[in-house]
């Protein structure tokens, strides 16, 4: 890691840190720092959702928003393009490129099963709303999982 105008090499390593904690807790709330979040929307090419708890709920309380966060962290097609705004320039500006990269990195080790916990996590929010609103109407349904293939999963 090397020293940019906004960032010691120090800090990058802090950032890194806790990129890893924050991925291997499950994307626990606990885990999500300040400087991590800081880094996000100044170097990742992610919007502040007015503040840290309200980026925390963009993207990790419902699967479906987490799984496409994590997407952004996904170089196993190549240079993965900002969520946000479609662009790879959050990877590749020579300021970040040696955090973003390794965020990648290590995020590695952890989207397999983290995206598939968050697909489970939706299906089950999912059937949840289903029922509340078929309940509204006085009605109720038997959920049965039926194979969509890969991709509904």
């Amino acid at each position: 890691m090397k020293d940019v105008k906004f960032m010691t090499a120090q800090e990058k390593e802090k950032v890194l840190r806790s990129w890893e904690r924050f991925l291997k807790s499950g994307c626990s709330r606990t885990q999500f720092t300040k400087p991590l979040y800081r880094h996000l929307i100044n170097h990742c090419s992610f919007i502040a959702h007015y503040d840290i708890h309200g980026f925390y709920a963009t993207y990790f309380e419902e699967g479906e928003d987490t799984a496409h966060f994590l997407s952004q962290f996904d170089n196993r097609n190549g240079i993965p393009k900002s969520v946000e705004y479609g662009m790879i320039y959050w990877y590749t500006d020579p300021d970040y490129n040696d955090l973003n990269s390794e965020m990648c990195r290590v995020a590695s080790k952890y989207i397999p099963v983290l995206t598939k916990v968050a697909r489970h996590k939706q299906v089950k929010a999912d059937t949840s709303r289903a029922r509340i609103l078929l309940a509204k109407h006085g009605l109720t349904a038997t959920i049965k999982e039926v194979n969509i293939g890969k991709e509904g999963r």
